[in-house]
């Protein structure tokens, strides 16, 4: 039994990743006579076994404020990613934000490459444009969760939402969206460069704000939905601030010809 234990121990160091069925196979294969729930047991005593691989913790965001269901513009916004390649190759990814309640389209920054410090930086132009949300419904993503993006939100009076890690019917509103930008847009579409992907994209939002019908919109375009509850709005006597629906889409233009058509952003 000695010898057992020897050749056991000496086994189990030359191949420490193996469990007491693969050790007892290769202990066979040496002219050992034994079977595996001695090995089993002789490994267990011996404080061979193998460690039992614990699962990864994923580092999640912190929400400071209930899940709670839009009832009012700007009171809850999603965002997320979609990716995307070009036909020379280049990777696109694509920075989606959309109002929950009205379900207009308030981003797709398409870029090469985007990190938590041009997300803040996107954040801050729609909030000066829009408004800021009471809520924003987020993923556990890197640039999401950056410690100094949450504190700037915090800094805003936005309260964040994270979804649970694997669940995304929790976040309902911009999976949708997501798949009606790939279905009537990135899957029509052949994008040569990152230029033309960045009007293609935008063009296709801009329908989806002003013309294209809403199933639980009453089909109607969110932007029309918008104008709506502002003219209800008026109509109670309770006049808003901010520029009627109407006038605001050569806000969106106005951005896209100074950030994606400026020659000196031009990137291939």
């Amino acid at each position: 039994m000695a010898k057992l234990k020897a050749a056991l121990r000496r086994m189990s160091r030359e191949h420490p990743e193996m469990g007491y069925m693969k050790i007892t196979r290769l202990l066979k294969k040496a002219g050992w006579r034994v079977g595996a729930r001695l090995i089993q047991r002789l490994r267990q005593q011996l404080g061979l076994m193998v460690p039992v691989k614990k699962p990864k913790r994923r580092r999640c965001g912190v929400s400071t404020g209930l899940p709670t269901k839009a009832t009012h513009p700007n009171h809850v916004w999603t965002w997320d990613f979609v990716h995307d390649t070009t036909m020379r190759g280049g990777k696109l990814r694509m920075l989606t934000v959309l109002d929950e309640y009205t379900r207009q389209s308030r981003c797709i920054h398409v870029d090469r490459k985007i990190n938590a410090r041009k997300v803040r930086s996107i954040m801050n132009r729609l909030i000066a444009e829009h408004g800021a949300p009471e809520h924003i419904h987020s993923y556990n993503g890197s640039e999401f969760i950056e410690k100094e993006l949450r504190a700037w939100l915090a800094s805003q009076s936005i309260k964040t939402l994270y979804i649970d890690p694997g669940s995304p019917w929790q976040n309902g509103y911009i999976e949708s969206f997501h798949a009606r930008l790939r279905d009537e847009c990135l899957n029509r579409e052949i994008l040569y460069t990152l230029t033309e992907a960045r009007v293609v994209i935008e063009d296709w939002r801009r329908k989806y704000n002003h013309l294209r019908p809403h199933g639980s919109l009453g089909y109607i375009s969110p932007i029309e939905f918008e104008q709506k509850l502002e003219a209800e709005s008026s109509s109670q006597g309770k006049g808003s601030s901010r520029p009627p629906a109407s006038f605001r889409p050569s806000l969106d233009l106005l951005y896209t010809l100074n950030h994606y058509i400026n020659p000196s952003r031009l990137t291939v």
